[in-house]
């Protein structure tokens, strides 16, 4: 029985990682769940699965919630304090941490000093914090398991064979919805427009790095934390269908690639029961059917914020949590009509030129230097 905390239950990832726990009760059970604001919603949850824990994350809130709707048998927690014993409990085996954006880093830290499992969704923790948080998971015995579909893909690839035979890893991209437009052509863009996803269903935050290919550029960074790549050793295709999530290649020309219907339940259950294969609630492929997979290079003048993750990911050091706060604020200031689309990355190329870059950071530099460079964007 693996006993699971979700973290962000409420977006995206955390109702399909509900699904797939509902979807094996002799196989899985859900220990606690986390919201920031979302109350009501978690309580709906809470009252379906009768967690031990479920935690609010917004404490500014605490008194508008009511305790009664998480029933009886779940203790009804608050803030970082209650995340932190979320992770840790004894009770807890596997962490999903689906909040976006580097808040969800703190959650993950505490899950791996405890030597947990975690699924991680949120890709803002290792962009952020990298090199420290395979360490620590290394110091105490916790694993990494990546969630992101890009990255599961790889993680399943990699199965075929080892790491010193990698020769390169392709990430593949759907090229978001303004695949083939232009750098003026984008310039027009609403938010509107930014938030329709021709393949996946997000949060406004993800889906608007989509757009930008910024959510790529992320990855990009993430891969090289997570399998300890060389940047010459990460591509990324675009690949609009989004069957292909993502590519090995091996040192003898071999390339690995791993192929199913675009849905988060695979990946998810996959970092849940590894190294163990079960059934899934997910759609099969239908090779009945005459489809075409399509590969393309990305247009990196149309799309700049792609050239950033590569920049970030072979410089270290504070500059991507420096990037990661610049494009949360840039991408905050679009969907609210202050920032035209194609200033985002503009935004973050400005932030990231004029920060104190330190090249072996702590983690409390790592926090010092994502404050500043949110409040350097706002000021931008």
């Amino acid at each position: 029985m693996n006993r699971i905390a979700v973290l962000g239950s409420t977006g995206s990832i955390g109702t399909s990682c509900l699904e797939v726990i509902a979807s094996h009760p002799s196989a899985m059970r859900l220990v606690g769940l986390s919201a920031n604001r979302r109350w009501k919603r978690l309580g709906q949850q809470a009252a379906t699965f009768a967690p031990r824990f479920a935690v609010v994350c917004d404490e500014s809130i605490r008194d508008e919630v009511d305790a009664s709707a998480f029933g009886n048998g779940t203790e009804l927690l608050f803030g970082e304090a209650g995340i932190e014993r979320l992770v840790t409990a004894d009770e807890t085996d596997i962490v999903v941490t689906g909040i976006v954006g580097a808040a969800g880093l703190r959650g993950t830290w505490a899950a791996l000093e405890s030597g947990k499992r975690v699924a991680v969704a949120n890709k803002e923790t290792l962009v952020v914090a990298g090199p420290l948080v395979m360490e620590l998971a290394e110091r105490h015995g916790g694993e990494v398991i990546p969630v992101d579909s890009e990255h599961s893909a790889v993680f399943q690839a990699m199965q075929a064979g080892r790491l010193q035979d990698v020769r390169r890893i392709v990430l593949t991209s759907s090229g978001g919805p303004f695949r083939g437009a232009t750098a003026a052509q984008l310039a027009a863009v609403t938010p509107e427009q930014a938030l329709t996803h021709p393949t996946w269903r997000m949060g406004p935050k993800i889906t608007v790095d989509s757009a930008t290919m910024m959510n790529k550029a992320l990855e990009v960074i993430e891969a090289k934390w997570l399998f300890g790549l060389d940047v010459e050793q990460i591509e990324v295709a675009v690949h609009p269908q989004s069957v292909v999530h993502s590519m090995v290649e091996f040192v003898d020309g071999a390339v690995i690639a791993q192929l199913s219907p675009p849905d988060m339940k695979l990946p998810i259950q996959y970092a849940l029961t590894y190294p163990d294969r079960v059934s899934s609630p997910t759609t099969s492929l239908d090779f009945s059917v005459p489809f075409s997979l399509e590969f393309e290079p990305p247009d990196l003048d149309a799309f700049p914020a792609l050239s950033l993750g590569f920049e970030v990911a072979d410089r270290g050091g504070t500059a991507g949590a420096v990037l990661n706060a610049a494009n949360e604020t840039a991408v905050e200031r679009f969907l609210d009509g202050r920032l035209e689309f194609n200033d985002i990355p503009r935004l973050c190329r400005g932030v990231l030129d004029n920060h104190n870059f330190s090249r072996s950071p702590d983690l409390a530099e790592l926090l010092r230097q994502d404050r500043w460079a949110r409040t350097e964007a706002e000021q931008w």
